[in-house]
């Protein structure tokens, strides 16, 4: 095992400097993701091949990268191949490398493959489940024997590194269709680290926090950032994209927001339409409202919220009032009807004291009604 001088302080810059978290960083406040990085820690410099599974978007490239900058080998190369991204023709040839003269169109030099590239350090497979099966049988015998043969070699190269591996899919399931080999898989699942998918963490709201700081260049970052609204809508989204949509939509609300802050109007258009109010609602329980009239239904359509005094005010938040009823509470039809974009709609919403069916507060405020 290759030893290095440098300390866990250069290491952890060396990741932040990439953008990629420690895995004291990465442990959070989930137990779930607290067990797994302690397992982590104890198996990265034991020579063992690691394998993360996890959904897609989980986290599955930065585990690994956080894995080898606390390992023993942090100061060699870490070297990631998504094996679904390159051409079955070219594989052997990117992981393996070739020498010079071995075919047409060939550098003049040759090449160094990943897996040589990798020497000393750690090689990252993504997405193993999809690498072509031909290819399975030289990755095993290059784990087996710790030697590559480049393309056009007349003898191997030795080679010392740590394998990751990843993938999103079942590989026991593609062994089971002759997809994946056998002794492949039990080659490289010497430890297994499992990633929860971004709906069953419990640090949600730590995790919103912290991208939101790191968007903004910015450590001391507190609650008055994000809306009470906002933020309940983002704790209740079931976030199927896991850490990378959570990272695209925070990026997205931090470069759209006014005056500092992020509101309800701000978010993208898939958390308004996905939300589902039975998530986070507290109280009585109300079923989701499809249509405002059948909670009650002896009011008429502009008398279902209170209105203020009369005058232009009173007569715009009622024709406001009027078109989300129309619409059935569906804020895309509502602003079109009015000749409104959506975040001009939610900003008129605030401004009319008008509160979203959907909005925690819309069961205690209908209860007076149905009462």
């Amino acid at each position: 095992m290759p030893t290095s001088t440098v300390d866990l302080a250069t290491a952890r810059r060396y990741v932040n400097s990439a953008r990629y978290r420690s895995l004291d960083e990465l442990c959070g406040g989930d137990p779930q993701m607290q067990d797994l990085i302690a397992r982590g820690k104890r198996l990265i410099d034991r020579n063992i091949p690691i394998l993360i599974l996890g959904e897609t978007g989980t986290g599955k490239e930065y585990l690994s990268r956080a894995l080898h900058a606390y390992s023993a080998r942090r100061a060699a190369n870490w070297v990631a191949v998504n094996c679904a991204s390159i051409p079955e023709s070219l594989a052997e040839s990117e992981l393996f490398g070739y020498c010079k003269g071995a075919f047409s169109g060939a550098l003049p030099g040759g090449m160094k493959g990943k897996v040589q590239q990798a020497d000393g350090g750690t090689l990252f497979l993504d997405e193993i489940g999809d690498m072509p099966f031909a290819l399975q049988t030289r990755l095993l015998r290059v784990l087996s024997e710790r030697e590559v043969i480049p393309l056009g070699a007349a003898h191997p190269v030795p080679v010392d590194v740590h394998l990751i591996c990843a993938t999103h899919q079942d590989l026991k399931t593609l062994v089971a269709q002759g997809r994946f080999r056998e002794d492949l898989y039990y080659r490289i699942a010497g430890g297994v680290l499992r990633l929860p998918s971004l709906r069953s963490r419990t640090d949600r709201r730590a995790l919103i926090m912290q991208m939101i700081g790191d968007e903004m260049s910015c450590a001391d970052i507190d609650d008055s950032i994000i809306a009470p609204a906002a933020l309940q809508r983002m704790l209740a989204y079931a976030w199927p994209g896991n850490l990378r949509q959570m990272h695209a939509v925070i990026r997205y609300c931090c470069a759209v927001m006014n005056g500092g802050r992020i509101e309800v109007g701000d978010l993208p258009e898939e958390l308004m339409e996905s939300f589902a109010p039975s998530t986070h609602f507290e109280g009585p329980a109300i079923s989701p409202v499809s249509n405002v009239r059948s909670i009650v239904p002896q009011a008429g359509a502009a008398d279902i919220l209170p209105r203020p005094p009369g005058g232009p005010l009173g007569d715009e938040r009622t024709r406001v009032i009027d078109a989300l009823v129309g619409s059935r509470w569906n804020i895309s039809a509502a602003s079109r009807q009015l000749g409104m974009c959506r975040a001009s709609l939610y900003r008129k919403l605030r401004q009319l004291d008008i509160p979203h069916v959907r909005d925690q507060a819309m069961p205690a405020h209908f209860a007076s009604y149905a009462a």
